[in-house]
């Protein structure tokens, strides 16, 4: 008979078997029974013995995030009959005895029931998601996952994930065998622990001196570093000897989708040093995607207020401190028009929904954790899933999307489309240059002899060059305050010195701004130049 039948009452083989339960699982099946797109859910008929076919499922279970094999179920296309199984205690004996025998190369736990369906048994099998991935029955030939509703052979580089998500939260502490601090860049030591007195004044590492620091930090341990230490704070040249191609993707997309950009993005993130440089990039590139409040606290430090920088930020340092850095692939962020997506390598260590109920914590990467919440860039526990969440809802009512994958994250969160792709270095320039119009005109009309709008036309004829983002937040603080230090506007913009420093010389080297007097005590000038008729 075609489901759903009238379904008769559930025996339980475990010591569950309460009302509630019964319906729990009696309910479940109706509905998982009437939808085809199942990621945790399959149906095999096993009349008589167990399908070959049922290992497969049960490795691609046990490698993913677990799910549910039910046995007296045909399935033809969408259509499902309850055929039942003939000697359900001796066919339930045999599935299990052969997951704790030696066919499968770990033990796997389950859970079991038995459902009576119009005077049929149907058996029903719990596979949970396994801590000693990859599974496999026989050869490792034999690793399979779940993609979609159907079990896949697993390849070597997926494989190769699954091994190292053995170790997951032990690699990244592990020692980086010939390293040695000098390997670390010094700037970005100083600027963090620079960060860590503003942001977290009384926490007890400020006292350090900096070999003290390093190693009571776990950055270096006995003269070598930590592969988190090395990520997070090494020199890139010496982060390459052991991780060739790193880098952190950020793209700016001038469309809601891939197809229907008009080039393939308008801006992509230069290489920086390292984990704490690529941060702050990415920050200040991200936030000009939300709406934010100014102000300063009692400190007198800047602050920035909104609930989606607060979702964005904790998105972005829950990437880096998550990531599989030993995956061949990348850590990216796509900013389209109307959503941002977060894509990192490596899977989660159990069920997200797990994750978000409990706040469990368990860092795949503890050391660049550690780094990251001591100067209160992340939370002191779980994975702060939720409060992307709740931070994202209160910003502009929409749901941020987790997609999971067992090598793989991806967070999506919905933005207001902007239309026309502001990012664009020359309409970001000639909208920032009309703002800065609008806030100088009369200084810099009065100091050149012209209105302002000639200018900003001239500007742009006689440079002939684009001005990035950066380069044109760096122009406006020096027109409000030309004496303005190097970590005075690394503070203010939100990135590292070294790059304020490279914008600088850019500017200079399109002959935009010059140094006038020493370094100390002397200030900086827009270079002002008649235009020409």
């Amino acid at each position: 008979m075609i489901y759903p039948p009238q379904l008769g009452e559930i025996v339980f083989w475990s010591n569950r078997a309460s009302d509630q339960m019964n319906k729990m699982y009696k309910n479940e099946l109706i509905e998982r029974i009437s939808d085809i797109e199942w990621e945790d859910f399959e149906v095999k008929e096993a009349a008589s013995e167990i399908p070959k076919s049922c290992w497969e499922t049960v490795s691609a279970f046990a490698n993913t995030i677990g799910g549910w094999l039910f046995l007296g179920i045909k399935q033809t296309g969408n259509i499902f009959q309850i055929t039942g199984v003939k000697n359900p205690e001796k066919l339930a004996q045999d599935f299990l005895n052969t997951l704790r025998g030696e066919k499968f190369n770990a033990k796997i736990a389950t859970r079991q029931l038995a459902i009576n369906l119009e005077d049929k048994k149907v058996l029903g099998f719990y596979i949970e998601p396994s801590p000693h991935k990859p599974i496999y029955f026989n050869t490792q030939a034999n690793t399979f996952i779940r993609r979609g509703s159907s079990d896949h052979r697993a390849s070597k580089q997926e494989i190769d994930s699954m091994y190292r998500d053995q170790s997951f939260g032990t690699k990244t502490s592990q020692i980086v065998s010939g390293s040695k601090s000098g390997d670390l860049h010094l700037n970005s030591i100083n600027q963090y622990r620079d960060y860590m007195a503003r942001f977290n004044p009384t926490v007890s590492y400020n006292r350090y001196e900096m070999n003290e620091f390093l190693d009571k930090l776990r950055v270096t341990e006995n003269g070598a570093l930590t592969y988190g230490g090395l990520l997070m704070f090494g020199k890139r040249e010496a982060i390459e000897k052991h991780f060739p191609d790193f880098r952190i993707d950020l793209l700016v997309i001038p469309g809601t989708s891939y197809s229907d950009a008009k080039m393939r993005y308008t801006y992509r993130l230069d290489e920086h040093e390292n984990i704490w440089e690529y941060y702050f990039e990415c920050f200040s590139r991200l936030k000009q995607k939300v709406d934010v409040n100014f102000t300063l606290t009692t400190e007198g430090f800047g602050q920035e207020l909104s609930p989606g920088l607060e979702a964005i930020r904790e998105a972005l340092v829950n990437m880096l401190m998550h990531a599989d850095y030993f995956s061949p692939a990348h850590s990216r962020i796509r900013i389209f028009n109307d959503h941002i997506e977060f894509f990192n390598p490596g899977g989660l260590p159990k069920p997200l929904e797990e994750l978000k109920a409990k706040d469990i914590s368990m860092p795949r990467n503890p050391i660049i954790t550690k780094l990251f919440r001591m100067v209160k860039l992340a939370e002191n526990a779980g994975f702060g899933l939720d409060k992307i969440e709740s931070n994202w809802l209160k910003y502009n009512q929409s749901q941020p999307l987790f997609t999971i994958d067992f090598d793989n994250t991806i967070l999506l969160l919905k933005v207001e489309e902007t239309g026309k792709d502001i990012h664009e270095d020359a309409d970001f320039r000639h909208v920032n240059l009309q703002v800065w119009g609008e806030r100088w005109g009369e200084k810099w009309g009065e100091r050149w002899g012209e209105k302002w709008p000639e200018i900003s036309e001239w500007w742009r004829k006689e440079h002939n060059k684009s001005l990035s983002a950066n380069e044109v937040k760096i122009l406006d603080l020096i027109a409000i305050k030309p004496e303005i230090s190097i970590v005075k506007i690394s503070e203010t913009i939100g990135i590292v010195e070294t790059a304020v420093e490279n914008n600088l010389k850019k500017l200079k080297l399109k002959q935009i701004i010059q140094r006038v007097g020493p370094a100390k005590g002397g200030h900086w000038e827009i270079i002002s130049r008649k235009p020409t008729k």
